[in-house]
């Protein structure tokens, strides 16, 4: 499984060559913060909702501090999405390397 780091996925951005942004925290979590376009599909949830999201672009998936998120694109990449990557630490990482502005919890 591949991962990104903030800096590389704000550099993407910035370049115009984002990919998707799946964000399975809980909604109370992406209410307090977010990266700008990310999707909110709860961990939990995501069982029943595959099929929102584009089977064959780039996903990125994003948690708080990077453990569920990898856990996600783990599973994600075993049953045959082919490009999937964790994002480093988490929104956590992203609010310390990337918008020191983030609201943190």
């Amino acid at each position: 499984m591949e991962s990104i780091t903030p800096e590389q996925l704000k550099q993407r951005m910035d370049a115009g060559d984002g990919p998707k942004m799946l964000d399975v925290r809980e909604p109370w979590e992406f209410e307090i913060c977010r990266i700008e376009g990310s999707v909110n599909i709860p961990m939990a949830e995501l069982g029943g909702r595959f099929g929102e999201l584009e089977h064959g672009s780039e996903i990125v998936v994003i948690c708080h501090h990077g453990m569920r998120s990898r856990q996600v694109a783990e599973y994600m990449e075993s049953i045959g999405f082919p490009h999937v990557a964790n994002l480093e630490g988490g929104v956590d990482a992203w609010a310390q390397s990337v918008d020191e502005d983030m609201q943190q919890y």
